[in-house]
C-alpha cells in the first residue's frame, strides 16, 4: 500500500514500503521531472541503495562511476559510497529506489519542510537533516590542474 506522495520541491517521493520502524528494506518512487533540482550528492554512513529507472531516463553516479539509464537500467550504491542523479532528458523520469535498512519517509518530509520554505533552501537546516538521517554531503569537486 503506497502513502501520500511526498513533495520536496519538483521531485515527488512516493512510499511503497517504509521500513524504518523495522529497520528493513524500503522502497519508494521518485519522480524527477527534465533540470529538476536534486539533492547533492551524498553518501550513507548505515544504507545500501538500489536505483531502477522504470521511465524516462537518470543520469546516475556512484563513486567514479556514472551512467545514463533507461528504463530497466539500474545502479547499486553501497554502504559508504557518494552517489547523485539528475534528469538531463526531456520527459518526466521515474525510479524505484530500495534502501536497506531505510531511512523512512519522515526523511523525505524533514527535507521538504525546508526545501518548500519558500526562497533558496536554508542549508545549514539541510544539513543538519541528512546528518540527522546518516547523510553526508561529497566534498565539493576539486578543479582539475591544467
Amino acid at each position: 500500500m503506497s502513502s501520500d506522495p511526498i513533495r520536496a520541491g519538483q521531485l515527488e517521493i512516493r512510499y511503497l514500503v517504509d521500513g524504518s520502524a523495522s529497520g528493513g528494506l524500503g522502497v519508494f518512487e521518485l519522480t524527477v521531472p527534465p533540470g529538476s533540482n536534486v539533492p547533492p550528492a551524498h553518501s550513507h554512513r548505515d544504507n545500501e541503495e538500489f536505483f531502477y529507472v522504470v521511465e524516462g531516463s537518470i543520469t546516475y553516479s556512484v563513486d567514479a562511476d556514472t551512467r545514463q539509464l533507461q528504463p530497466g537500467e539500474w545502479m547499486s550504491t553501497p554502504r559508504g559510497s557518494v552517489h547523485g542523479f539528475r534528469n538531463e532528458g526531456t520527459q518526466t523520469a521515474r525510479a524505484l529506489v530500495v534502501l536497506t535498512p531505510d531511512i523512512g519517509a519522515q526523511y523525505f518530509r524533514d527535507v521538504a519542510a525546508v526545501v518548500n520554505a519558500g526562497g533558496p533552501p536554508d542549508r545549514a537546516k539541510l544539513m543538519e537533516v541528512m546528518s540527522r538521517y546518516g547523510l553526508k554531503p561529497a566534498a565539493p569537486a576539486q578543479p582539475s590542474a591544467p
